[in-house]
Formats: C-alpha cells, structure tokens, sequence
C-alpha cells in the first residue's frame, strides 16, 4: 500500500468524512460581516453577492424576495437561509413597501448593525461564505437559489443553539468574541447544509447530493479515505451492497459522474491543493495519488485544469499575494479577520 504524504494528512484519522474534507478542500469558511436592526415598515433591495450568504433571523419577521421569480419565502426568528450568490434579492417588513437600496442603509452602522426603519421589531445577522480558488464554483453549482431552514424543524435545534449563543457573544463583545462568533457561524453552516440534505426537498445533482445518499455513501468513504487506492468499480459496489450496474447508475443520477470518473476528479482536487500550497515534487505527487508514472498523472491533470502540474504550480505562485480584504453589503469581515481565521485553523 502507498506510504501517505504528509498532504493527504490534512484529513482526520477518524472514519473518513467525505462532506468534511471537501470543505476544507474549498476552504470554506462562514464570516459573519453585520447584521440589521429594523422596525415599521420597510423594504431593503441588496445587489447580486456573487459569493454565497448566510442569512439568520434572531428577532422578528421579514419577507425575502429572489429576484429569479421565486414565490416570497417569510422567515422567522430562528430561521437561517442560505443564497447561492446568484440572485439579487429584497428583505421587507411588508411586500407593499418600496425597497430602498441597502448599500446605504448599511453605509451608518454601530458595531457592525446597521438601523432602518422606526423601532427594533426585526433583527438579523448577515454573512458569506468565504471560499478557496475555484471553491464558488464547485460549491454554488451544487446549491439551489436558496436553502431555507426553519427553526421549528425538529433538526434546527442545534442551529437555534448556534444562533442564539452567536448573538450572545456578538452583543457581549468579550475576549475572543472574533473567533468565537467565526467558529459559530461555520458551525451554523454546516448544520444548514446537513438539514439541506437530510431534506425531503430535491437536491442538485453532485458531490452534495451523493453524500447524503446513503447507498453509495460506503463507496465514497473509500475513495475519500484512500484516494491513491486503484479502486475498482466491483470493490466500490461491493461495499455499497449493490451490483456493478446498478450502483454505477445510481451512482450517475445522483452525482452526476460514474464513480472511477469521481475519484479521477477528487484526485486532481487533491493535486491542485498541493500544487498550490506545497512543495511535493511532482513525481512523488503522482506516485502518491494512485499514478505508476508522472507522464500519465499530468496527462490527467492537464486534461482537467488545461495546464500541466509544474506550470499549474508556477501560475499559482505567480497569483498568490496578499489576502484581499472582503467585503459585504451587511459590513467588512476584514482582512485580519481572515487573517485571524487561518491562524486558528
């Protein structure tokens, strides 16, 4: 069996957790950027995110609004919505109500919350997701417009916890309260996204789907455990109790590829990461991840990234530079935030 390069040891030594290792493969990371305090009657239109937000309702009531003509889905306190960034979207007190831009309401804030309207009937916290090279795509594609979880679901218990406990420390502001509040809200995301699959509603075809499908979730614990394996596609139905046939079918329908073509692609994930943030020589990355020789790894590599693995290695170098600050309509997780966030982790 191959000897494990200190880059596939990024993983846990527990069982395999394929939803895990593919976050921290997008570095994926919940920043809470503000929130609103609003009463009476109102209406905000926000701009189209282009990054994934988080969205949760400590206090009160509002409509929100996608603007892909969507019914209006009413959120309540408790509630935590989730908007894959594609949308611009309104958050109202009434639907009759003209919104007004949400820049600038947000222009104004005291400790990150921003006020609108007469009164404090409504209270929320907004967020994005920050995410890695190439991790919007990868996880936008598999979201719907919006997730929406509902704190009297019996499954939202936790995520009222979480919720309730981020306010707390966001209202006391004691040591610690940054990475405190950081490490609830990606708490809080990742419950979103575990009600979103444990849900009755259809799921998008891909990675998310298949993990929560329990038949070939066997199969995928293999492949994300050992990935450098020659995995054959008897031994990973084998595992799933199914026959050859209709595992791969299955497999097909819910996430979208035929499995060996799933490791492929989980393997070049893998690579690129390495690629990006370490100094494995290629060869050895090769040999590591299941290839006999360097010329069929690239060949594999530059048939999905369009570039070979040195000058993919060299693209990267040439990116890389300071960490951008990131901004959000709700307010600024700042740059030492982010900062903050990676020292911890």
């Amino acid at each position: 069996m191959l000897a494990n390069p200190d880059f596939l040891l990024h993983r846990s030594k527990m069982i395999s957790d394929p939803l895990s290792e593919m976050l921290n493969l997008l570095d994926a990371r919940c920043l809470v950027s503000g929130g609103l305090i609003a009463g009476g009657a109102w209406a905000l239109r926000f701009p189209r995110p282009n990054r994934i937000k988080i969205s949760a309702v400590a206090k009160g009531r509002c409509w929100l609004c996608l603007d892909n003509g969507r019914e209006p889905i009413l959120l309540e306190a408790g509630d935590v919505a989730l908007l894959n960034g594609r949308h611009s979207f309104v958050l109202a007190s009434d639907l009759a109500v003209t919104p007004t831009d949400a820049v600038g309401a947000f222009k104004e804030k005291v400790d990150g919350m921003a006020r609108h309207g007469v009164g404090e009937d409504f209270h929320y916290l907004g967020g994005h997701i920050a995410l890695g090279p190439q991790g919007m795509e990868l996880l936008s594609d598999v979201l719907p417009p919006i997730i929406h979880v509902r704190a009297a679901l019996a499954e939202a218990g936790v995520l009222r916890w979480l919720l309730d406990q981020l306010v707390r420390e966001m209202a006391a502001k004691r040591p610690g309260a940054l990475l405190a509040s950081t490490q609830l809200a990606q708490l809080m995301f990742v419950q979103v996204l575990r009600a979103h699959i444990m849900s009755s509603a259809p799921l998008t075809v891909g990675w998310l789907r298949a993990f929560g499908d329990d038949r070939i979730a066997p199969a995928l614990r293999l492949m994300h455990g050992d990935p450098g394996r020659s995995w054959q596609l008897g031994e990973l139905a084998k595992a799933a109790g199914m026959s050859r046939t209709s595992f791969a079918l299955r497999f097909k329908t819910v996430a979208g590829v035929a499995p060996l073509t799933y490791l492929i692609g989980w393997r070049m994930r893998l690579a690129e990461r390495e690629l990006r943030e370490g100094s494995m020589p290629v060869s050895a990355l090769a040999l590591s991840l299941g290839y006999t020789s360097e010329s069929a790894f690239s060949n594999a590599f530059k048939r999905m990234t369009g570039m070979a693995p040195r000058r993919y290695r060299v693209a990267m170098a040439r990116k890389a530079g300071p960490i951008e600050e990131v901004v959000d309509v709700e307010g600024q997780a700042m740059t030492t935030h982010y900062r903050l966030l990676k020292a911890a982790s």
